[in-house]
């Protein structure tokens, strides 16, 4: 048992990712251009665990600035860290993969991840559904920052992409467009029974109104946007001191039985970025779709199995 109170990481740590493997959760997280892997038996115990610094860019290159949102994946018995970084201006933020051979040992840079067009992208994730392996990330239509989009092709391996990128969802109800320019972004793949849900984040995330919209997939192809429907309103929104809450991860507890969504959110409106902090709660589940209710107070005590 293991008992969980929120904040798990005081501000300012945002775009949480966990990730649950023989016995132990592993939470990374980037600072500039370091990357960083916390090992804990305990999901409540992620903030106090030593951090490691497993990879740092090199200077002068296109990838050296600016690193968001990594994510930890095991895939086909090898580690991979999907990150977001630049040569320290935006508008060249582009995805990348780390490879290592384990979860905390040294990284290396495996290279861009990215369909030929190469525009803007971040908060790349991978996800297998169905014997094929799929990357689904926030990008740019072009070359102007004026709203961010939800892509989605195929992989050929870990590192490389397969085909042109499809646009599954833009911008579009109220509860999307809140800040400019207008944000999906922070998709994360989860599946249960068969059933496969994208989960992002939508708005501007510095803003109180950042909160989480769901895809879902109706027919068989992914990479066909007909097959997708869209919530129409959002399936996690702010609550008092939880303003903002979103960019999530998915974890379990450590034998199974529970589902656990992990996030980031705002105490005091209009914290901004500066003031978000990371959170955790069980989820349920009802008719094959997932139900995350609001979120969970601060200092409530929550038990995991």
């Amino acid at each position: 048992m293991d008992t969980i109170l929120n904040p798990l990481l005081p501000t300012p740590h945002a775009d949480p990712w966990v990730f649950y493997h023989e016995g132990a959760y592993y939470y990374c997280f980037s600072e500039g251009s370091s990357v960083f892997v916390s090992r804990s038996e305990r999901l409540s115990g992620i903030g106090r665990a030593e951090p490691v610094r497993v990879y740092t860019a090199p200077e002068g290159t296109a990838y050296s600035r600016d690193y968001w949102a990594p994510e930890l994946h095991r895939i086909d018995g090898g580690w991979v860290i999907y990150v977001a970084a630049d040569d320290g201006q935006n508008a060249r933020h582009r995805m990348y993969a780390l490879a290592g051979d384990g979860p905390q040992s040294p990284f290396r840079m495996a290279g861009k991840v990215s369909t030929p067009d190469d525009h803007w992208a971040i908060d790349g994730t991978a996800f297998s559904y169905r014997d094929k392996r799929y990357f689904v990330w926030s990008g740019w239509e072009g070359d102007v920052d004026v709203s961010q989009q939800l892509y989605i092709a195929e992989m050929a391996d870990p590192f490389t992409l397969r085909g042109q990128r499809v646009c599954l969802s833009r911008p579009e109800y109220a509860w999307e467009c809140v800040g400019f320019p207008t944000v999906n972004e922070g998709p994360e793949a989860l599946i249960k029974d068969g059933a496969l849900h994208l989960v992002y984040s939508a708005s501007g995330s510095w803003t109180d109104d950042y909160c989480l919209g769901m895809l879902t997939l109706q027919g068989d192809d992914l990479l066909n946007p007909q097959h997708w429907s869209k919530s129409p309103q959002p399936v996690f929104s702010k609550a008092e001191a939880a303003n903002g809450p979103g960019h999530c991860s998915f974890t379990t507890s450590p034998d199974g039985s529970e589902d656990w969504i992990v996030y980031h959110a705002i105490e005091i409106p209009g914290g901004g970025w500066d003031g978000r902090s990371v959170r955790a709660q069980k989820f349920t589940w009802e008719d094959g779709r997932p139900v995350f209710g609001s979120p969970v107070p601060l200092g409530q005590e929550q038990t995991m199995a």
